[in-house]
């Protein structure tokens, strides 16, 4: 089941040139297409099924910077800058909030490890700060038990994934970029090897520049390109509750369990350390690019064989330009949710907060998130096929990285100066992608 999004009509024109394609229509898609009509650049934002069909709705809804990754950073500090005036720039409102993000520890090692996260994130003075037991107590009242301590982010927050992202198309269409739904990009147009326009099962449309933020989409688009992209997927399973009263208006991270207030009144919740990684004929292709994640995060990430492999193992890896291919197929994914997993998140936090015993299920869903093996989003130039940028791997950070990944991709797609240092998510760090395929890059 999908969670309900503000409804989108895409344009019904299909144009014939513009300087950007964008391909895709979730956070980081509809960001780039923003920044980009906002600066003047003709664009064309062209997805396959419905805006923020898939992951960009399915989301948690936080806006953190706090826990990031290193080199993530930068652009979390970015990203919170922009969703701070989101709202006045487009005119909507997004439902975000400066909440704050608290992380629960359950034992002096994670502490520790929070500890030295700190030292990363003091040069860009992000206001995180360790809390003791007693200090979470007061912050999160109503709690059933006394934890070792916490990390805590007051000026991080969160919004409503399903009317943010729509609100940002309709701002990207009003600033005059052309918005394409239900339109699969079915390639690259390519002349002498670089980028001169996209092909979509509408007709082509030329362009000079490419953003591809195509989310758990993005290897096979590649693949048919040529370019081997090191990505998989990760099923993510949440649900919202009817209003409660009485409880945290922070997001909360514990074990087994995280949650965040709605701007409804309900709650968002999900399993911190449920997500499922379903085996499929790509997991042993990149066997050995994610093994050291995999050991790193045995208990965060549980295997499971199911009718996915075989529903991959059909997909076709080749297809011309002028034929059906998979993106028309499958306009939307939309796994079902993993009752189970749920059911074991309503048990931990219940545990936790007594306040959510008495939850109702609003309604449930899952999402397919992209991953790389570092779990860190390429943003990058992909050096193969010159004109493209690629946008993607996101590792379930795209929704709150998105306002600032979708800068970063425009600029690199028009040359302008960077607003960041892009080189932390260069292609180019994973070796495969340097390697193309010479005989898919002819055909």
């Amino acid at each position: 089941m999908a969670p309900r999004v503000d409804g989108f009509e895409g344009d019904a024109a299909l144009p014939a040139r513009v300087d950007v394609c964008v391909v895709g229509g979730g956070v980081i898609g509809v960001m780039a297409a923003l920044t980009l009509a906002e600066r003047g650049v003709s664009v064309a934002l062209v997805e396959k099924g419905r805006i923020a069909g898939e992951q960009s709705s399915r989301n948690w809804g936080w806006c953190r910077r706090m826990g990031r990754d290193a080199a993530e950073i930068p652009l979390s500090v970015e990203a919170l800058r922009q969703w701070e005036g989101m709202d006045a720039r487009l005119g909507e409102a997004t439902g975000f909030r400066r909440a704050g993000v608290v992380y629960l520890h359950e034992t002096p090692r994670h502490a520790a490890a929070h500890e030295a996260w700190l030292e990363h994130a003091r040069p860009f003075q992000i206001e995180s700060k360790l809390l003791t037991p007693d200090e979470v107590q007061a912050l999160l009242p109503g709690a059933a038990r006394r934890w070792h301590g916490g990390m805590h982010t007051p000026g991080d927050g969160r919004a409503e994934p399903s009317m943010a992202v729509p609100a940002m198309a309709r701002a990207a269409r009003r600033a005059d970029a052309a918005v394409l739904t239900g339109c699969a990009v079915r390639g690259l147009d390519l002349v002498a090897g670089r980028v001169a326009g996209v092909v979509t099962e509408r007709g082509r449309i030329g362009c000079g520049a490419v953003v591809l933020a195509a989310g758990a989409w993005s290897r096979l688009f590649l693949g048919n390109h040529g370019v081997d992209f090191p990505q998989l997927k990760v099923r993510g399973s949440v649900l919202r509750t009817e209003p409660l009263e009485g409880l945290p208006e922070q997001a909360v991270g514990g074990n087994g369990f995280a949650f965040r207030k709605r701007q409804d009144g309900g709650y968002t919740v999900a399993h911190r350390g449920g997500s499922v990684a379903e085996i499929v004929p790509d997991s042993f292709r990149l066997m050995f690019d994610f093994l050291p994640a995999l050991r790193k995060q045995r208990d965060e990430i549980r295997l499971r064989v199911g009718r996915r492999f075989l529903e991959e193992a059909r997909l076709p890896r080749r297809w011309p330009l002028d034929a059906r291919t998979p993106f028309e197929a499958v306009r939307v994914l939309d796994p079902e949710p993993m009752g189970g997993i749920l059911d074991e998140a309503r048990a931990n936090l219940a545990r936790a907060f007594p306040g959510f015993a008495g939850m109702r299920v609003a309604e449930s869903w899952a999402g397919l998130i992209d991953v790389t093996p570092d779990a860190v989003p390429v943003i990058s130039p992909v050096a193969a096929l010159p004109g493209l940028v690629l946008a993607s791997g996101f590792s379930g950070h795209g929704f709150g990285l998105g306002p600032g990944a979708g800068r970063l991709a425009a600029e690199l797609a028009t040359g302008a100066p960077p607003v960041v240092d892009p080189s932390p998510f260069r292609l180019s760090r994973f070796a495969r992608a340097e390697a193309p395929d010479a005989a898919a890059l002819a055909a």
